[in-house]
């Protein structure tokens, strides 16, 4: 077994996800991986080079990009512009001062993000359901500005907050390094 360093979603968090085959995937490689949030495609950062722990993954790197894969992830980028164009006329339509940042379709089709600026109030969260319904998806919800702010947790960047934030270790939370906590 081998991790590779893979950034996954779209904020870009990087995270150690094993190879049970140990088979090496070059920097660059477009790969799907099973994350805590589902099947998701991401980019290999690095190559295994012994300094990773085995045991200590993120995920599963499931196998490099197919062909198949590739037109299953442009569907879920245009069902994702679809989404947020829809959220956003959603929002706009029943005067709801809501700032939406991304949204973000997972590679399975299971899980439908929405990234927002700050509190998601109850009619902000109909909203989206509604739009859970329409891509028949698991809507989720992040704040953007409190993950900036608070990190994955309490004593997010420490060992002490290992697995907080869905990481293994706050080497891969890529929260950690930006807030310093």
């Amino acid at each position: 077994m081998s991790n590779h360093l893979i950034r996954v979603g779209a904020m870009g968090l990087v995270g150690q996800f094993r190879s049970p085959e140990g088979t090496i995937y070059p920097r660059g490689r477009r790969v799907v991986v099973r994350t805590v949030r589902g099947l998701e495609s991401g980019e290999v950062l690095t190559e295994p080079d012994g300094w990773q722990d085995p045991r200590e993954a993120d995920g599963e790197l499931l196998r490099a990009m197919t062909v198949e894969d590739e037109m299953l992830a442009e569907r879920m980028d245009r069902r994702r512009d679809e989404a947020f164009e829809a959220c956003r006329e959603l929002l706009a339509d029943r005067g709801l001062s809501a700032t939406l940042v991304d949204v973000e379709h997972l590679l399975d089709g299971q899980g439908l993000y929405f990234y927002f600026l700050g509190e998601v109030t109850p009619a902000v969260d109909a909203c989206t359901a509604e739009l859970a319904e329409a891509y028949e998806a698991t809507v989720k919800f992040r704040q953007f500005t409190d993950t900036l702010l608070e990190g994955c947790g309490p004593g997010c960047g420490t060992e002490d907050a290992k697995g907080q934030g869905g990481c293994s270790s706050c080497v891969s939370c890529a929260v950690a390094t930006a807030c310093k906590k």
